[in-house]
C-alpha cells in the first residue's frame, strides 16, 4: 500500500489518503505518464564520491538525466564531463541549493517538459522511485517525498538535532499556511512544470524549499506526500560554515519563512488591488 497525504485546497479538509500502489501503478496512471514529458534533475556540489554510482541508477529510471554542478571543485566536474548520458547546467562558481533547483526548473520549463523530479545525489533517495513520482504528479502540482509518513525495513534512524529542527519548520509551516505536511525538507520531489511557473522562487540557499511551500500554498497547488525510505549515509554531512550548528540553521530557515510570508501577503494586497481597480 501507497500512502498519500493529499493537501490540495479544492478537496475537502486536509487528510490521509491510503492508496494502493496499484493505483499508482495503474495502466491508467502509467498510460498517462508514458504521455508526460519527464526530467530527472539533480543538483550537485562536491559529489565525487557518489555522483557515478547515483548517475549510474537513476539512469535506469529516466529517459533525461540533467545534473546541475552548482560550482564543484573537488572533481566531480571531470566526472560529470566524461558522461555522454546527462544533461549539464554549470554553476561556475557555487551559488547554493536554492540556486542550483532554480536552474533545473529553468531548464525544464525551456526544454518544454511536463514534469520535473528532482532528487539528491548524495545516494540517500531511491531512484527506482522516480517512476511512481511522475506517475503521482500526472494529476497534482506537486509530490513531495516523506521520510515519516510510514516506517520501512532498515530505516535509518535521523541525527537528533536534523530531525529536532525538521519538526519545528514542519509545524511552523502547517500552522501558518494551514497544511499538513509531514516533511518539509525531503529533496526527492516531483513537480508539474506549469505549475512551477506560478511561484516566485528567490531563496538560493538551503531554505529555497521553506520559500517554496509558501509560494505553493499561496498559488493554491494541489499537493501530495509520497512515503520515502529514510536513509542517512553520512550523519555528519555539512551544511557549510554557521549551518552546521542547528539553532543557526534554525534561525535561518525562520527568517526566510517570515520573509516569504510578508512577499505572499503584500503579492496578494497587490494583486487585490489591481483586481479592484480593473
Amino acid at each position: 500500500m501507497l500512502l498519500l497525504e493529499c493537501l490540495c485546497p479544492e478537496r475537502t479538509g486536509h487528510h490521509v489518503e491510503f492508496v494502493p500502489e496499484s493505483v499508482i501503478n495503474s495502466p491508467d496512471k502509467t498510460q498517462t505518464a508514458g504521455k508526460q514529458r519527464s526530467l530527472t534533475a539533480l543538483p550537485v556540489f562536491n559529489e565525487a564520491g557518489y555522483v557515478n554510482e547515483v548517475l549510474d541508477e537513476v539512469s535506469q529510471y529516466s529517459e533525461n538525466v540533467l545534473v546541475v554542478d552548482d560550482g564543484s571543485s573537488d572533481g566531480t566536474s571531470e566526472l560529470l564531463a566524461n558522461r555522454d548520458d546527462i544533461r549539464l547546467v554549470t554553476h561556475p562558481e557555487n551559488r547554493g541549493y536554492g540556486a542550483a533547483l532554480s536552474s533545473a526548473f529553468e531548464y525544464a520549463a525551456a526544454n518544454d517538459f511536463d514534469i520535473v523530479v528532482t532528487i539528491d545525489c548524495d545516494g540517500q533517495h531511491e531512484p527506482q522511485r522516480i517512476p511512481s513520482f511522475v506517475a503521482a504528479c500526472t494529476d497534482v502540482d506537486i509530490v513531495s517525498g516523506s521520510r515519516y509518513l510510514k516506517r520501512f525495513p532498515g530505516d535509518s534512524q535521523p541525527p537528533a538535532q536534523r530531525r529536532w529542527v525538521n519538526q519545528l519548520i514542519t509545524a511552523s509551516l502547517n500552522n501558518r499556511l494551514g497544511l499538513s505536511l509531514t516533511d518539509t525538507f525531503c529533496g526527492f520531489k516531483a513537480y508539474r512544470v506549469d505549475a512551477l511557473a506560478k511561484l516566485n522562487l528567490t531563496e538560493n540557499g538551503y531554505a529555497m524549499p521553506l520559500e517554496l511551500w509558501v509560494e505553493a500554498a499561496a498559488a493554491g497547488l494541489c499537493i501530495v506526500e509520497l512515503p520515502v525510505p529514510l536513509i542517512y549515509l553520512d550523519e555528519n554531512r555539512s551544511f557549510g560554515g554557521a549551518l552546521d550548528e542547528a539553532q543557526v540553521r534554525l534561525d535561518y530557515y525562520n527568517k526566510v519563512i517570515e520573509r516569504s510570508v510578508a512577499n505572499a501577503e503584500q503579492n496578494h494586497k497587490r494583486d487585490e488591488k489591481l483586481g479592484g481597480s480593473a
